[in-house]
């Protein structure tokens, strides 16, 4: 399995008939993006379930992948790890216990689009656009939704709330994604926070190192690195998209002087077998990329199959100590309403029947639903 995070990283390769400059354009792909089932079967060979779950799926989360994703799918394997993340499938319709907000954002919002659950920090969800949707997304609520269009002046109000709220020194930018706006945009963002004297730290959270590396250009980087400190955490969740593009991308970010981390979630059938995982942090490492978080799934809506048991993921992470570098081994968290959670000693406090117990930073103890598969009768 080592194979599958191997070194030197290959190329995205376009369709017959694709000019390559216009493969590497990132305005060319937005424009190209994936959207119903026949564009999809340029690159795959859909099921009849994924054809199903397409249509029957419209109305509930928006379907949208770049070209460039497309490429990294295995077209005849429906178990392909990247197909799985992005295709919607039929058990998307059968989770009874899924919720539209399990952080209870909303409720954590002092005005739209800031979530504040620490008293120095905030994300800032600056729009509702990605360059593709994931089906596990936390806030598959939003992303595409023209009810959350984020307008400049809904920006602005909540840049004149951080400009008043001194507590807030960390501002991670989110959505949607931020590397969506065009630079123009982003630098005017931006320029306001760099603004507010209180403001030390900015990140960006961004997924298109990932599903459009060709978005990270030089006058991207060029860009950026006038406002450090600035750091990126992006989002790869298994080896095959570790591409020699998406190599490029973090590099050109890197020698702007910008930190990459990554975050990734573990998925059941994507990354949550210890040899997938090693490998995928593995060649992060390699790339400079320091592996920072392995999210456990959400209970979030249609996601069921999605979730692993946490005592599952606990003997991942535990199983890679000792076996591979010790900065090549993230920390597997629980998010919460009440913030993350390692899930780790003291933190995790165990099984209560269904139920798995943690204690946050702040005391509050959180039972996460987490049941483990019934044995077959």
């Amino acid at each position: 399995m080592r194979s599958q995070g191997s070194w030197p990283l290959a190329p995205s390769v376009p369709p017959a008939g694709v000019d390559p400059a216009d493969w590497t354009d990132w305005g060319w792909q937005m424009r190209h993006r994936i959207r119903d089932a026949e564009g999809l079967r340029r690159y795959i060979e859909p099921t009849p379930e994924e054809d199903a779950a397409i249509v029957d799926l419209a109305r509930r989360f928006r379907f949208v992948i770049t070209p460039y994703f497309a490429s990294l799918m295995d077209p005849r394997d429906p178990d392909c790890p990247i197909r799985k993340q992005v295709v919607p499938r039929p058990a998307e319709l059968g989770d009874a216990a899924g919720l539209a907000d399990p952080l209870d954002e909303v409720a954590h919002s002092p005005v739209k689009n800031v979530v504040r659950v620490y008293p120095d920090r905030i994300a800032f969800c600056v729009n509702n656009e990605c360059a593709l949707y994931c089906r596990y997304c936390l806030r598959k609520r939003m992303v595409g939704d023209s009810e959350w269009t984020m307008q400049k002046k809904e920006l602005e109000v909540a840049l004149d709330w951080i400009a008043a709220t001194p507590e807030i020194r960390d501002v991670l930018l989110t959505g949607g994604d931020p590397l969506v706006f065009s630079d123009a945009r982003l630098e005017w963002l931006l320029t306001r926070l760099r603004a507010i004297p209180h403001v030390e730290l900015i990140r960006l959270g961004t997924r298109l190192p990932v599903t459009l590396p060709f978005r990270v250009t030089d006058d991207l980087c060029a860009m950026l690195e006038r406002f450090h400190p600035l750091w990126v955490n992006t989002h790869f969740n298994h080896p095959k998209e570790l591409t020699a593009d998406a190599a490029a991308a973090c590099d050109r970010l890197l020698r702007a002087g910008i930190p990459v981390g990554n975050q990734s979630v573990l998925l059941k059938g994507v990354n949550d077998d210890p040899e997938t995982m090693k490998s995928l942090c593995e060649t992060l490492v390699r790339m400079r990329v320091r592996p920072y978080y392995v999210y456990q799934a959400q209970l979030l809506e249609g996601t069921e199959h999605f979730r692993v048991p946490i005592e599952d993921g606990i003997e991942i992470f535990k199983g890679m100590r000792g076996r591979t570098s010790g900065f090549a081994i993230p920390q597997y968290v629980l998010d919460t309403p009440h913030g993350k959670v390692p899930l780790d000693h003291p933190f995790a406090k165990g099984r209560d029947g269904d139920d798995f117990v943690v204690e946050a930073w702040d005391g509050a103890i959180w039972r996460e639903p987490n049941p483990r598969p019934k044995d077959p009768a």
